[in-house]
């Protein structure tokens, strides 16, 4: 069973930025890959960022890349998420999610199916 904790959300104007982080514990074959999903208010949970906690390799939704930035600490046990240029449209609640390499590469980095474990969300909001 893997357990997430994310922290780091809160409140900034429009432009500004926020690091998130999770912390992860549980099995390795269990969090393979990492990923961060938001879920605006009244909409559905969007996978926006994912990374191979092995090779590094990151992947990144269309309405974040270039202003978000996914990583991992070296001993692999804390994913961040860096967020810069925010706009009132990035708020939402963030959650951490965990998968294994056979489901996430089974559904796709960023399809929400792939992950199987979620932390408890943190809320960001942007202000313009």
């Amino acid at each position: 069973q893997v357990h997430l904790v994310e922290s780091g959300g809160g409140s900034v104007q429009a432009g500004g930025s926020l690091n998130l982080s999770c912390a992860a514990s549980g099995p390795s074959e269990s969090k393979a890959y990492m990923a961060w999903f938001r879920q605006a208010p009244g909409k559905g949970r969007e996978v926006i960022a994912s990374i191979n906690r092995i090779s590094g390799a990151e992947a990144y939704a269309d309405s974040v890349k270039g202003r978000f930035a996914i990583s991992q600490d070296n001993a692999k046990i804390t994913a961040y998420l860096q967020m810069n240029n925010l706009n009132p449209s990035d708020t939402g609640v963030y959650y951490c999610a965990a998968g294994s390499a056979y489901g996430v590469q089974k559904r796709g980095r960023l399809d929400a199916s792939a992950y199987d474990s979620w932390g408890q969300g943190t809320q960001v909001t942007v202000s313009s």
